[in-house]
């Protein structure tokens, strides 16, 4: 793969064989911004399980202490007094029968988080195709099918973000901008960091934390010892 020069220009600033400290590896990401607009730093974590097995799924949701530096639009599934307290917390779109039909027929998606009511999931079940692949559809463990409709869009607002396993083990996660600096950056990633290695499941065997890496959108990926995150030096 062929890269422009400010690529190749802030590649040359990281050592490809080596496995960084975590302070130095977010202090690199800050440096190696190539882009006009605010880049996005992400962590990248290959686990040491395997996804197929449902005794070894991880999944939840953290509250970056320093939010992600992106403003969340959150669409509630909810009716009764539910929908009052939605409101009042910040959600962009409330609403039921209503909000699934303008999703099935209008292809509405101006929304990055679904938080909905128990007593909503028959409902919002019938979105599963379009939620689903997307990430999107509310799940208890990620605290978006929930009674306390208030508390999750807060949270949501506030920069919680949802990790889970892809197929091939690993777990992408943003941690916030590269305007936010390598300090508050560090915060978030021992934040996420902390919760994944708190989520391993009993059945897992060997080293957990594989490989992790930070990258900002448009920069090269900056490697961190795996022994060194989570917790785990």
């Amino acid at each position: 793969m062929k890269h422009g020069k400010k690529y190749n220009a802030s590649a040359k600033l990281v050592d490809r064989t080596k496995l960084y400290d975590i302070e130095e590896a977010l202090d690199l990401a800050v440096k190696t911004k190539i882009a006009k607009f605010d880049e996005t730093v992400e962590v990248h974590v290959r686990l040491g399980v395997d996804s197929r097995h449902a005794d070894q799924q991880v999944r939840g949701a953290v509250v970056l202490p320093n939010g992600t530096g992106k403003k969340i639009r959150v669409l509630v599934f909810a009716k009764g007094d539910d929908v009052k307290a939605a409101e009042s917390a910040g959600a962009e779109f409330v609403g039921a029968e209503d909000m699934v039909e303008k999703i099935q027929k209008e292809g509405f998606m101006d929304f990055d988080v679904v938080v909905a009511t128990p007593n909503m999931m028959g409902l919002v079940g019938r979105l599963g195709k379009i939620l689903g692949p997307r990430g999107l559809m509310p799940n208890p463990k990620a605290g978006t099918v929930t009674p306390d409709v208030a508390r999750a869009v807060t949270e949501a607002k506030a920069g919680k973000i949802e990790y889970r396993l892809d197929k091939t083990n690993i777990i992408h996660c943003p941690i916030g901008k590269v305007s936010f600096g390598a300090g508050k950056l560090q915060q978030n990633f021992d934040t996420l960091l902390g919760a994944v290695v708190k989520a391993k499941p009993s059945a897992a065997k060997g080293q957990y934390i594989k490989s992790c890496v930070v990258a900002t959108t448009m920069g090269p990926g900056i490697k961190i010892n795996p022994n060194k995150v989570g917790g785990q030096a």
